[in-house]
């Protein structure tokens, strides 16, 4: 298939016909300098920031600690391990509001900085590009290095499975296709010279020979310094695409700048790419050349109820709002706050939650910006959502089987392809409520699977327990029967020895 990011801009226009136009709302916030959040009173560290285990703590309540110390250690294959983000004391291991829509609370390790921000000592190698790959890998891992785009998972997994499937092409995404979102555009005006750097460590890791770089073509500064970044590097290549939701998907932005497509419940290794987002690469190269762990990042602070909208650098841990405050804090009680991007992102139950390594923005948005009518209309089939969805689903039919309550008739249409992405709902003049039926759906069918699981476990146990009572039975049983032939045995012989003993008398009184 034809990679479309190779065309002519307006041809690209023209042959991508998935996905919306929502305004961007990125200026002028992308425009502003990039300044830091002063550190807060507290910081509130999750030892569930990615995808996999918890990690575990390897500090206790009152130690003090250093800026990219090691708090808690990675606890499985798919994990990561959480640094200190400042220098201070461990006042608390509790729980906190965790950074999800329920609001419930997860186990933190609450960091009292000290205010001198004193980094723990680095030695990081010299030439990293003498190292092995593996060592590479190596040092992402002890980093605490994952998806920065918003997946969260451990960059080391993914540099690993590079190297064993023989990855050709690393794609890397600078897409930022949410609104509103502006940090990754100004990581790469500001540092490209880390990212392109990032990029080429990446590609030593996984053992590739080129690196695509997407980047929306509705930021010429980021395009323009990243080419500057990357001319004296033949292996990257920078490649601006059409600026249109949700080109930053994974698979998207595969399709356009390579022309494969990932298998059906397949992985983007599966089709010879492997995919780290910009902001991964940058943590990346921090952990790399500088040896510092993932213990701050890039957020944009933005909405119609934020006073001083912006990107802030704010250390993990920072609560919302922290940054709200910072920014001057909420001009207007918000309607929602998310965290991430609009269309994706997830509503915060409170303020209190942390920043997280996943963290790209938190938004306060007013009423106006939400823009929700709660009185949904009939379907009238007008077939929007089926042009819009990136991933050629019928998204009106999966919802007509889940609104009868028939999960499994959208599974078989397509369910679990479908990324989330919310164009469906975006362009549906019925204002239905899509992408939350399928949600609904998706937890459904989860919880039925669950319970599958949970009624064939106790299937297989109540059977072994019938074939252990059975044996046991018949061990029972022939036990018993060993015992009474033994019985019998002994009598037996006993019988014999009385009639040997008998004829022997009545032998002697004969002779006698």
């Amino acid at each position: 298939m034809l990679a479309v990011a190779t065309l002519p801009a307006w041809l690209q226009r023209s042959l991508i016909r998935w996905g919306v136009h929502p305004d961007d709302h990125k200026r002028p916030v992308a425009d502003l300098p990039v300044e830091r959040l002063p550190l807060p009173a507290r910081l509130f560290l999750p030892l569930q920031q990615h995808v996999g285990a918890p990690a575990r703590p390897v500090v206790k309540i009152g130690d003090p600690v250093l800026k990219g110390q090691l708090l808690a250690e990675s606890a499985a294959n798919i994990s990561a391990p959480v640094h200190a983000s400042t220098s201070g004391r461990i006042v608390d291991i509790t729980t906190y509001p965790a950074p999800h829509p329920s609001g419930l609370e997860q186990p933190v390790m609450v960091l009292e900085p000290d205010g001198e921000d004193r980094w723990i000592d680095t030695s990081p190698p010299t030439d990293p590009f003498s190292l092995p790959p593996a060592e590479i890998g190596r040092i992402v891992s002890a980093a605490g290095v994952v998806g920065m785009g918003g997946a969260t998972f451990p960059s080391a997994v993914k540099l690993a499975l590079g190297l064993r499937v023989q990855v050709e092409i690393l794609i890397v995404n600078g897409g930022e296709c949410e609104p509103y979102l502006s940090c990754d555009d100004r990581l790469m005006r500001d540092d490209a010279e880390g990212v392109v750097d990032g990029i080429r460590l990446a590609l030593h890791a996984i053992g590739a020979q080129e690196a695509r770089v997407g980047i929306e073509n509705n930021k010429p500064e980021a395009i323009a310094a990243m080419q500057q970044a990357a001319a004296p590097f033949p292996e990257v290549r920078i490649m601006p695409v059409p600026a249109q939701y949700p080109m930053g998907s994974d698979k998207q932005l595969i399709q356009v700048l390579t022309g494969r497509e990932v298998p059906f419940d397949g992985r983007a290794a599966d089709a010879g790419v492997l995919v780290h987002n910009v902001g991964t690469c940058h943590a990346i190269h921090q952990a790399v050349r500088l040896g510092r762990p993932l213990v701050e990042r890039l957020v944009t602070v933005s909405g119609g109820a934020v006073e001083r909208p912006r990107n802030l650098v704010a250390p993990i841990g920072a609560t919302a709002q922290d940054l709200f405050d910072y920014c001057g804090g909420l001009a207007s009680a918000p309607a929602r706050v998310i965290m991430g991007g609009p269309m994706m992102g997830n509503p915060l139950a409170t303020t209190a939650s942390p920043v997280i390594k996943g963290t790209s923005g938190l938004l306060a948005l007013t009423q106006e910006e939400v823009g929700e009518d709660d009185r949904a209309g009939p379907c009238i089939r007008c077939a929007s959502c089926v042009s819009a969805c990136p991933m050629n689903l019928l998204p009106l039919e999966m919802a007509a089987h889940i609104r009868s309550d028939d999960p499994d008739g959208a599974f078989h249409l397509g369910l679990n392809d479908c990324i989330g992405c919310g164009c469906c709902s975006y362009v549906c003049p019925s204002a239905i409520p899509l992408s939350h039926y399928f949600s609904y759906a998706k937890g459904a069918l989860a919880a039925n699977e669950r319970s599958k699981l949970k009624s064939e476990s106790i299937k297989k146990l109540t059977a072994a327990r019938l074939e252990r009572q059975e044996r046991e039975a018949r061990e029972k049983a022939e036990a018993a029967a060993r015992r009474k032939a033994e019985r019998e045995a002994a009598k037996a012989r006993a019988a014999a020895q009385a009639n040997a003993v008998t004829t022997k008398a009545a032998t002697v009184d004969a002779n006698a």
